[in-house]
């Protein structure tokens, strides 16, 4: 395994009359039998003196591998091999994460993460790139304050690390197609309008003091393969075997979008459309993340809900993976049926309330309470929207695997990506018929596969490799064009699913509740 930097240490014999080559061709010349014909920065040569000279030839020169070559960034006085930084960044449209890597060591040393700024311009992402439509300044803006981010996140993992900024060599980054617009600087737009044609999807190396960023080498974006299938994607395959396989993998990552690769070592078929807001904070009154007073676990036991909330702090609201906790307990305890409606006469905590929009009477079920002792309630629309938000996610999934010719006994892994694939409860979720419903041991959650895929590719120079695999060799489907993608939708829009043969471990565990 080769990192993507490297440093060496050395000490080099003196320029001489009869041995007058130049430090450059002298440093060259010793790297030679390892790497080949090195490249020099401009900065790198600038070093060369009087630091050659003044540490008598006893230096340190970082390389990073660049476009098949290797090239010179750094020199340094005296053996700081040992000292070999870089940061992985996931640039999420909401939460920029990051991770300090040792590369010499392969470990973690810190994690950080911030705020996105854009927020400034939009909870969602097309109001940010309604902003920067044909607007340089404007572009600017958001482009300025997004690389901002990245100098506040090398400033937090300074702080908790002790390991000064100047060390850190260079920044891998997992991000959806818009966020890598606005890390380079290019506009969005093409992302949004038909026919969804981006800038680029591919990043060449971009020299990091070149974007503000004060540190020696460079910023890598990880490459996208469509408008809605970004770099987060592409770098979080690297966390699975879905090219190296036989057997056919599901890779599903979803948030208020949902990607989605089907493959193995044959073929990969990719697709991506909207999720909707349940899985991130706009669902509900009372949606928020899964922060200090959320909802986060639900159970109903003997007609009573029981809840659990993050902190151990009054009740705020609900988080996604609450909700999905929260109707799947609704639907095995026949608090709501197979359409998602409500009985009030299950329990005492499914009252009537105003639907604050329409000013008519609808009902709803009570599963907190706030600390000034108010009632915290899901009601009968938040239930509906779920439902079409879950139903999204599984159409997705169930009409590119009839476009591919395939069933779910076909699948032998199903990879869940992102921070919901890994802390939703997966026996809640798949009784809803968010996910399938397959042996269990088939599901692996990946957590932050975006973050996880910038590590590697700091890692393992193959990785950059395997990630252009990816892009050459995948179909990206367009799912309006997928015959019977609307159909599927509304099949799926009922608990666990209208054909509920599709799902008979969860009609199992409800029968036998409820005999």
């Amino acid at each position: 395994m080769t990192t993507q930097y490297i440093k060496k240490h050395f000490n080099l014999i003196p320029p001489t009359e009869d041995d007058a080559r130049s430090d450059r061709t002298r440093i060259a010349d010793e790297l030679y039998d390892e790497f080949g014909n090195v490249e020099f920065s401009y900065d790198a040569v600038r070093m060369l003196y009087p630091l050659c000279r003044e540490a008598e030839w006893d230096i340190t020169v970082t390389l990073v591998k660049k476009n098949g070559f290797y090239e010179v960034i750094l020199v340094e006085s005296g053996d700081t091999s040992a000292h070999c930084y870089a940061v992985a960044v996931d640039y999420g449209s909401t939460t920029v994460k990051s991770k300090l890597m040792d590369l010499a060591t392969g470990q973690e040393v810190a994690s950080a993460s911030c705020p996105n700024p854009q927020i400034e311009y939009g909870d969602e992402i097309l109001s940010r790139i309604f902003y920067t439509k044909d607007n340089y300044e404007h572009l600017q803006e958001i482009h300025s304050k997004t690389v901002n981010a990245l100098n506040t996140i090398m400033d937090l993992l300074e702080e908790k690390s002790g390991v000064s900024k100047k060390e850190y060599l260079g920044i891998a980054i997992g991000a959806n197609t818009t966020m890598c617009h606005f890390i380079a600087g290019l506009f969005p737009w093409g992302i949004f309008e038909t026919p969804y044609a981006p800038v680029s999807t591919e990043f060449d190396l971009i020299k990091a003091k070149d974007m503000g960023l004060d540190i020696p080498g460079y910023v890598y974006i990880a490459p996208s393969s469509a408008n809605y299938l970004g770099g987060d994607i592409i770098g979080g395959l690297l966390t699975t075997d879905i090219e190296k396989e036989e057997g056919y993998s599901v890779f599903l990552d979803i948030g208020t979008n949902g990607e989605l690769v089907i493959g193995n070592s044959h073929f990969l078929v990719a697709g991506a459309g909207a999720a909707g807001p349940a899985f991130e904070v706009g669902v509900s009154k009372f949606g928020m993340k899964a922060e200090d007073g959320a909802v986060n676990h639900v159970k109903i036991e003997d007609g009573k809900i029981n809840v659990e909330i993050i902190g151990g702090v009054p009740a705020k609201g609900i988080c996604g993976t609450g909700i999905v906790e929260l109707l799947s307990e609704l639907f095995l305890n026949r608090f709501i049926d197979g359409t998602g409606t409500l009985h009030p006469e299950m329990s005492e905590d499914i009252i009537t309330i105003q639907n604050p929009d329409s000013g008519e009477d609808e009902l709803a079920v009570i599963y907190a309470y706030e600390e000034d002792g108010d009632p915290i309630f899901f009601s009968q629309t938040d239930i509906e929207n779920f439902i079409q938000t879950k139903a999204a996610a599984h159409t997705m999934v169930a009409s590119l695997l009839e476009y591919m010719h395939l069933t779910l006994n076909d699948i032998h892994k199903f990879y869940l990506a992102g921070a919901f694939g890994t802390y939703v409860d997966l026996e809640s979720a798949i009784t809803i018929g968010l996910y399938p419903d397959i042996p269990r041991d088939r599901y692996v959650a990946l957590g932050n596969s975006s973050l996880e895929g910038a590590k590697r590719v700091l890692l393992d120079t193959e990785s950059t490799v395997r990630m252009k695999y990816f892009t050459d060799n995948m179909t990206y489907v367009q799912f309006g064009e997928v015959a019977m993608f609307v159909q599927n939708m509304m099949a799926a829009q009922f608990l666990p699913h209208t054909d509920t043969n599709l799902y008979p471990t969860v009609m199992e565990r409800y029968n036998k509740m409820n005999k």
